[in-house]
Order: C-alpha cells, then structure tokens, then sequence
C-alpha cells in the first residue's frame, strides 16, 4: 500500500490545489474543524496501539480457537464463506470501475472491484487478486483495515494493516481513520479525471453528481446520474441523451457478471453506503473528540456545535429530495429492512421510502449500531437530549421543517420503544 500511496502523490500531488476547496465545502455541513485530522495515534486516542473489537477481530478470534473454518471454492475462493460468517449480504454488491484503489492496476471496466457491507464490515474483492480486502467498524477506533491472502496455506488470516490510514484518515474522512465515496468521470480505461471530483459523497449529494466510476442498476426514472458512463464520449451523449445508460438492470455489455456473485450494482445498496459510511466517520469523529475533551477538561460542554451537527445528519437534514422512485434489487431492500428493531406497530428505522426521500422516518439506523452505543456517556447524552427536544418540538428552528410533527411523533415513539439506554426523560 505504502508504494501505491507514493506513486499517486507523485502523479496526483498537483490536484490538492484544485480541489482542496471542494472538499472544504463539502463538510462544512459537518461542523468547524471537522476536517482536520486528529491526533489518533497519541496516547489519548492511541489508535495504533488499541486491539480491534469489531466483527473482523472477533471473527478471527473464532478461527483461532477453531469454531470456525473457513471454506474455499474455485471462483470466489474465501470470499463466500467469510461474507456468510461475518453476515454481509451478496445482494448489497456494488460495482465501482474506477482506478482509485490500491489494487487500480487490476480494476476497470472489464474488471471492476465489488464492494459489500453491512453495518460493522466492509468488504472489497477484485476478481484474479489472491487479496481481499476487509474494514472492521470498531466502536472506539473507526475503521480498522485489514488484507487477506488467499492463497496463504495454512490457517486464514485477517492482517490488520494502519498503512491504509495514509489515504483513509484525511480531510475528507472528517480527519479520523474512515471511509469516503467519491464520483469522478474517467477514461476507458477506468482513469479519473481528478477535476471532476466530487466528494465526500453522502444523502445530502444531488443524484446528478453521484456514481461517476460506478455501474449502478436499478430504477430511477428521469433522475440522472453519472454511473454506467465509461469515457468522454459516453458522458458527451449523456449531455444530450440524459439517462441514455441509466435505469439498467443488466451489465453484461460492460463485463461478465459470471465473475461476481452477483449481477447487480444496487442503486439501494449505494445511496445506503453512502449515508452510512459518512455517519460512521461522524461518529467516530465526535467520538474522537469526546475523549480528547474528556482527558484535557473533564467534560464535552465545548462540544456543542458538533453535537448540533451531527443531530442534523442523524436526522436526514439537506438530505437532496427524490423527484421519481427508485426501485433496487428486492433482495436487498428485504435483508436491509428485515433487520429493523420494531415496535408494537411494526415500525423500524431501517424502512425505507425511496418515493421522495431515502428512509420512511428520516432518523438514522445508525444510532442503533455498535458505533454509536460505544460513544463516551457523556456525549451520548447530549445528542439524546438534542434529538428529544427537536422529536418532541421544543425545538421549533426551521432547520427541522422537513420533518412533520406527526413524523417527529413516530420516530420518538420507535426510539422510546427499540432504543437501549436511553435517559429517563425520555420515557415521560
């Protein structure tokens, strides 16, 4: 990894005065400050220091103790049997062709890279590279890396790796070690056209600046995109054919699907990525924070406009309106959705609209992951106190206007009943 960071600074270097902008803009949704990086390798933090608990380590842990053996086929080799061990769906594939991975000399169109997750894991898998590639959600670190060889012999191993850090803990990772998507046009061949980036992509992105360098299937009706388009001339004819690669259903004229467990590259799967990924790096960012207030002060109190910032996308606040529905793979949308904490009305934070907004009550699923239960008390009060006075109108700044009362009603009545520990003002 160390090689390929070198040579992409000598090659790219230059374009961190082009757009260094862009990504200032970008997250200044998120709150002042938030994109520079932390210090999360000082003893306070001790990033490199601090043994993993997430889904990957622990999955390890099983293979050493041998509760677990992995099994290796032909076509995928490992990548099945880890997927079904770790409980990440083949239907959340997704399929980005453009070279922005370590492994770049290996993908392209013909060939590009998989991309499944859950909300603890990350997984990515290049058909013909013996390498998989694996990010572990840990509740107090964030993203952890990890390689796996699978053409090792002996016992499988998941190798952590913090070189990844180099790239993934920047400006636009919100400063801490994370993820980011990006959207670029490209060659034929899968090279980006560094000036035609847009990131960090998330739910508050325009679907018009999104999936440049993916394939994306699914339904979307007149709304554009830039996935599926391969080359100047393929975005040319977009200028005046709009959509005239969009709404596909089937890849085949751009690789073989064979390759992949799946034949999809769900646009679902995608806008989900998208909004989970960049909460994840909230989190931890917040996190982060809490801890390094905690050890200098004794308190978060100074922490007030990251709370409110985080509050505003956890709630789905500029989050960029549906103009037609989206319609995914239904695999996907059901295993997303079965996984919901319900309440006595069978209501659950994971139901999606996709009519004109992404999920039916606009409050993420997030703060019933790992990641958010693992933030320091403190901080975790506050947000909840936050949520409880914009969800029960207390709060009556126009910032909420996009959730109606009645919306701001089910969703703290879902919480009240599907959400552990939290304050006793709550439940009043």
């Amino acid at each position: 990894m160390n090689g390929f960071h070198h040579r992409w600074q000598r090659t790219y270097g230059w374009i961190g005065l082009a757009t260094g902008l862009l990504a200032v803009a970008a997250v200044r949704a998120d709150f002042q400050g938030s994109t520079h990086l932390m210090p999360y390798d000082e003893d306070t933090l001790g990033y490199g220091k601090t043994a993993d608990t997430s889904a990957i380590a622990r999955l390890q842990e099983r293979i050493d103790r041998g509760e677990v053996t992995l099994r290796k086929d032909d076509r995928f080799g490992y990548l099945l049997s880890i997927l079904e061990e770790l409980k990440v769906p083949t239907a959340s594939q997704m399929l980005v062709f453009s070279k922005t991975s370590f492994q770049r000399e290996r993908i392209g169109p013909a060939n590009p890279r998989a991309l499944y997750y859950n909300e603890g894991v990350y997984v990515g898998y290049v058909p013909g590279s013996h390498i998989l590639e694996f990010t572990g959600v840990d509740p107090k670190l964030g993203a952890v890396f990890y390689t796996f060889d699978q053409e090792e012999t002996g016992r499988p191993k998941f190798v952590r790796t913090d070189n990844c850090t180099e790239c993934h803990a920047s400006a636009r990772t919100m400063g801490v070690p994370g993820h980011l998507v990006r959207s670029f046009q490209t060659d034929d061949s899968g090279m980006v056209d560094l000036l035609t980036g847009v990131d960090p992509v998330n739910h508050r992105t325009p679907l018009a600046d999104r999936w440049g360098g993916w394939y994306v299937t699914g339904r979307h009706g007149i709304q554009t995109h830039r996935g599926n388009l391969v080359g100047k001339a393929a975005f040319s004819k977009q200028a005046k054919e709009p959509n005239h690669l969009g709404n596909l259903t089937d890849l085949s004229r751009f690789f073989d699907p064979a390759k992949y467990p799946a034949p999809t590259s769900d646009i679902v799967s995608l806008m989900v990525l998208e909004h989970q990924q960049h909460g994840h790096n909230f989190i931890t960012r917040v996190g982060y924070e809490a801890r390094v207030h905690l050890s200098a002060y004794g308190h978060v109190n100074y922490l007030r406009n990251a709370v409110d910032s985080i509050v505003k996308y956890l709630l789905f606040v500029d989050e960029v309106p549906l103009t037609d529905a989206i319609q995914g793979n239904p695999e996907f949308t059901r295993d997303f959705e079965k996984q919901g904490r319900k309440d006595s009305k069978g209501r659950s934070l994971r139901q999606l609209d996709l009519k004109t907004r992404m999920f039916r009550y606009p409050c993420s699923f997030l703060i019933q992951g790992e990641a958010f239960a693992g933030l320091p008390e403190p901080l975790r009060q506050r947000i909840y106190q936050r949520l409880h006075d914009v969800l029960t109108g207390k709060d009556t700044a126009e910032t909420w206007k996009h959730i109606s009362p009645q919306t701001r009603t089910e969703i703290l009545e879902i919480l009240r009943e599907t959400q552990a520990n939290l304050p006793s003002t709550w439940k009043s």
